[in-house]
């Protein structure tokens, strides 16, 4: 991603969120920071352990078929850590590009780790936009009306991302990435509609469960710390299925605070690496130090 294109998403996302301030002013926002309860956050934080660890598994899954060696704990360390990079970093993307650069390093392959992480973020959002679209064509909701323009806008989305990222490594594990991007995609949709309750939606989770899926798609979008795209198709997902765009402002606003105290055991894994390395760095200086203390008696000793 260019630094041109980077700076309009930012500047997308920005005017999505000044946009729906000017429209509906800062109510439906602070509405969702006030509804936001412990049992929808524990909620939040379970479900993401399940989610954390299906992802992991799946960029494991994706290495391995590269040749590259992934031990599952340090993936779900390394994920965590990714995702919350990428929802407190602007663009949405810094996390996963750390992830993969990461692993690159410290498999003296960085091609091939940025490679792995790619392919398994994109494979992801094949399966993802595969069960939207056949969400939105096959139950019946407030959204029946646009899903047959949203299927085609989400179908065409998948093909391109199949012609242009999967590879024949990605191919021959599929069972077990789509499997674990289906636990994953459910998992995100179960934690929008707990969302959607805390900010006061009645509707059935059948309902639900189409509306989630777009603005969970629209999520992908890199935004501001992922702000922007999401309130903006959650606004109008809701007010096209008749629930108002105030209430999916804040159901969204709901799901962003709900998604980003899941996140936090990353910032538990770059904190601990960060302590590591700090410990770590004098006992690494130890060698140089006496080294050169042996050079200055050495250069300083009379010829025998």
């Amino acid at each position: 991603m260019t630094s041109a294109s980077r700076a309009a998403r930012l500047t997308a996302a920005a005017a999505t969120l000044a946009v729906l301030v000017w429209q509906l002013g800062t109510g439906p926002f602070l509405d969702g920071l006030r509804a936001v309860d412990g049992e929808a956050l524990a909620a939040a934080f379970g479900l993401a352990v399940l989610t954390t660890v299906c992802c992991a598994w799946r960029w494991r899954v994706v290495a391995c078929g590269l040749g590259v060696d992934l031990p599952l704990g340090t993936a779900v360390a390394a994920y965590y850590r990714s995702l919350f990079l990428n929802v407190t970093l602007p663009g949405g993307v810094a996390g996963d590009l750390h992830r993969g650069w990461s692993h690159g390093r410290d498999t003296s392959d960085v091609g091939r780790g940025l490679r792995a992480v790619a392919w398994e973020r994109s494979a992801g959002q094949v399966v993802q936009i595969v069960l939207t679209v056949a969400v939105l064509l096959v139950l019946p909701s407030p959204a029946q009306a646009i899903a047959p323009f949203a299927a085609l806008a989400l179908a065409a989305a998948a093909g391109a991302a199949l012609a242009a990222r999967l590879r024949p490594a990605a191919w021959r594990a599929w069972p077990a990435i789509a499997l674990a991007s289906v636990l994953v995609v459910a998992g995100h949709a179960a934690t929008f509609v707990i969302a959607a309750r805390s900010a006061g939606a009645t509707a059935p989770p059948v309902e639900m469960l189409p509306l989630a899926l777009l603005v969970i798609q629209a999520a992908a979008v890199p935004g501001i710390g992922g702000w922007g795209p999401r309130e903006g198709v959650a606004a109008w997902a809701f007010a096209a299925a008749g629930l108002g765009a105030s209430l999916g402002v804040t159901t969204a606003v709901v799901y962003g605070v709900m998604v980003f105290v899941a996140s936090l055991p990353g910032a538990v894994v770059l904190v601990s690496a960060w302590a590591w390395r700090t410990r770590s760095a004098p006992r690494r200086r130890w060698p140089l130090l006496g080294a050169l203390a042996i050079r200055a008696r050495l250069d300083g000793a009379p010829d025998a």
